[in-house]
């Protein structure tokens, strides 16, 4: 078990277990009929050249790779743990670009580079409960770096009706070949520049609503109960 252990958290072995995960992603695209919810919201502010913070719940970040749109380059914020350098190597084999950090490692170097790469036009990609959660519970970071790069941010998720939910922190969605999915992605949500502390807490509790409607309404629309949140102050350890 040791051996299996540093075998994956090997540069090999993450190799391995990233194009293992890809083949299975384009596996279960291919196979499932997809439809997609306020597509017209994400065009109109690609139309519109806005600069975009595209968020989602760290348990349904799987499948999304595979529902980009536009021309514009994608960057996503990844914490340098294990499960982060291994996420990191599925989403390079989409060319998405990745910029390291977290909330608990050095996050205000993170969401300055975050920042400069949304005002340089890249989508940003945030899972802002990840990646220790309390689950499907927003931390601050997404609202400050859309604050930073005066952004809006898109609430966005997906839901698939042949699945698995793991017994891990996040809830994790696993979905299955040959059945039916949904992308969706909720309303804008504006992010004003110098907020003071009591309007980015409003803005990171209504982001989080946000986030838990459109996941929750992937849920309804693929025939399942939502996932319910964490306690706001459950860490990953017991989640």
């Amino acid at each position: 078990m040791h051996r299996f252990r540093a075998f994956l958290a090997s540069e090999t072995g993450r190799g391995l277990v990233s194009a293992l995960a890809v083949f299975y992603m384009r596996l279960v695209y291919a196979t499932n009929r997809w439809s997609r919810v306020g597509e017209e919201i994400f065009q109109g502010l690609l139309t519109a050249n806005r600069r975009i913070v595209i968020c989602f719940w760290h348990g349904r970040l799987m499948m999304l790779p595979l529902a980009r749109g536009g021309r514009r380059p994608y960057a996503v914020m990844i914490s340098g743990h294990r499960d982060g350098l291994m996420i990191a190597g599925v989403v390079a084999r989409f060319g998405i670009g990745v910029v390291r950090g977290s909330s608990s490692r050095q996050p205000a170097r993170a969401l300055r580079q975050a920042a400069r790469l949304c005002r340089a036009g890249s989508l940003l990609c945030i899972t802002p409960d990840g990646p220790r959660g309390p689950r499907m519970r927003a931390a601050p970071g997404a609202v400050m770096t859309a604050e930073l790069a005066h952004a809006v941010i898109l609430p966005v998720a997906y839901g698939t009706t042949r699945r698995r939910i793991l017994k891990s922190w996040d809830r994790f969605l696993l979905p299955l070949p040959f059945g039916r999915g949904v992308f969706i992605a909720g309303e804008a949500i504006e992010a004003p520049g110098r907020l003071d502390e009591a309007g980015r807490e409003a803005l990171r509790l209504r982001l989080e609503a946000a986030l838990n409607a459109v996941t929750a309404e992937a849920d309804r629309l693929t025939g399942h109960d939502p996932i319910e949140p964490a306690s706001p102050h459950r860490s990953m350890a017991t989640a």
